[in-house]
């Protein structure tokens, strides 16, 4: 969120394929790691000569403008050179443009790039053109295996191709359901335990309190937050050069099924959560939104926002449908650092990268989101309830970020521009998604031939 190689969606299939990898080196040695990885050198790239007092240059989008200045703060005698750029939101997709400008020209690679998006391992990875692969291989010796052992489980998933790891992530983005405690206790609601119930909550706020909202679909994020959390095999990605979509299953029909009926009646309307229509119909009416975890500092308690008083917020764990014994969720970003195989200075590059994504300084003390770095993680969380703004603790956060399904892959194209392009323009123009996941399998399935995938 794969090219030509299998991006392994858990700690178990990587091991596997590492251990594949290792037992057939002598018969191939670019095929694991890869394209275009080696063992010519020390970390298993080949290795431009290094210049250990050398300036790297760091690129960084303007939310990790902070990440960059911790670090200088921390490690003055580390030169870094700060670029800031699009970080490649909204899948402008500026990274990957950039880095074969730079192929081309032979030369001009940053040391350290941060992505916002969570698909870009799957082409960093890879040889383009004949050129090396942007991407250092990371688990080969050049971040320490105890770095990597203490990321929470799974979260390493999208930086994983062909059972090596080519990033490190920032912070994780699991869905989780927010809801507003006084509002329930004021209308004598319980709280949903089920996707069942949570319907049936939606059905009876239509009737007993019209205007009142349960969640929203309007935003190009809504399938990562409904569809993935069900389960639904519409992106996985089990073998080289393949995709699996399936909207017709069971379980893609349910969730599609569930927010139809939430959306007719009104409780989960078809509205972007940062445009001035949802601040305007609904601020003060948002009874609970399934949403990940950033939502509660970009949403709720944001003064440009809902701007929740304190006390009122509070989180439950991820919904489970009935019958299944744990729930699992999706993800909503969660960005991503890359050490370039061209770096001159590697050390210093990775000296950067392991600070900035487990280094107290940045994770706890300044970063928003939760960290991928579970020590880090533990201590944010503890800082958020220290804060006495929420009111509910917020294990369930925790909880949620070990539980992201990985049936849910991380190709080299975006699911979320495929639902904005062809989904949301059908939903809001009053079409059933039920009806819609034909036509959402087509666009998957032509997204992916374009870039190279056998679908199944």
């Amino acid at each position: 969120m794969v090219g030509t190689h299998t991006v392994v969606r858990s700690r178990r299939k990587a091991s596997t394929v590492a251990v594949l990898c290792a037992a057939t080196a002598l018969l191939a040695l670019a095929g694991c790691g890869g394209e275009g990885s080696s063992a010519n050198g020390a970390y298993g790239f080949p290795e431009a000569k290094q210049e250990t007092s050398s300036t790297i240059t760091v690129w960084v989008d303007a939310d990790r403008q902070a990440a960059a200045k911790a670090f200088q703060t921390e490690n003055p005698d580390t030169k870094i050179k700060v670029v800031t750029y699009d970080g490649s939101a909204n899948g402008s997709n500026s990274f990957r443009t950039k880095m074969q400008l730079f192929d081309r020209a032979g030369s001009g690679w940053p040391d350290v790039v941060f992505s916002s998006q969570n698909n870009d391992a799957a082409w960093a990875s890879q040889r383009s053109g004949g050129k090396q692969a942007f991407a250092a291989v990371l688990d080969k010796g050049l971040v320490p295996k105890g770095t990597l052992g203490n990321f929470t489980q799974g979260s390493l998933d999208p930086c994983m191709v062909d059972g090596r790891v080519y990033c490190l992530r920032n912070d994780l983005a699991q869905a989780v359901l927010w809801y507003d405690r006084s509002l329930l206790e004021r209308f004598g609601y319980a709280l949903p335990t089920t996707w069942e119930e949570y319907q049936a909550l939606g059905e009876r706020v239509a009737k007993e309190h019209p205007g009142y909202i349960i969640g929203t679909a309007g935003d190009a994020w809504t399938p990562e937050v409904f569809m993935w959390a069900s389960k639904c095999q519409a992106n996985d990605v089990p073998g080289p050069k393949s995709l699996t979509v399936k909207t017709d299953s069971t379980e893609c029909k349910r969730a599609a099924s569930m927010l139809d009926a939430l959306r007719q009646n009104g409780t989960v309307p078809v509205v972007s959560v940062f445009t001035p229509e949802f601040l305007k119909k609904y601020s003060g009416k948002v009874l609970m939104m399934p949403g990940p975890a950033w939502y509660a500092g970009a949403i709720f308690n944001n003064p440009q926002s809902l701007n929740m008083s304190a006390g009122h917020l509070g989180v439950a764990a991820p919904l489970p449908w009935k019958g299944e014994s744990e729930a699992v969720t999706g993800n909503v970003g969660g960005g991503t650092w890359f050490i370039s195989s061209h770096s001159k200075n590697l050390k210093a590059a990775e000296k950067f990268v392991q600070f900035v994504t487990t280094a107290d300084e940045y994770q706890v003390d300044v970063a928003p989101g939760y960290p991928a770095y579970a020590p880090a993680a533990q201590k944010w969380i503890a800082k958020q309830e220290a804060s006495k703004y929420y009111a509910t603790s917020l294990q369930p956060v925790e909880t949620a970020a070990s539980r992201v399904w990985d049936g849910w892959g991380y190709p080299t194209f975006s699911q979320e521009a495929i639902w904005a392009k062809t989904m949301t323009p059908g939903i809001t123009g009053g079409k059933s998604i039920v009806d819609l996941l034909p036509t959402w399998q087509k666009a998957i399935e032509n997204q992916a031939e374009v870039n190279g995938y056998r679908v199944k």
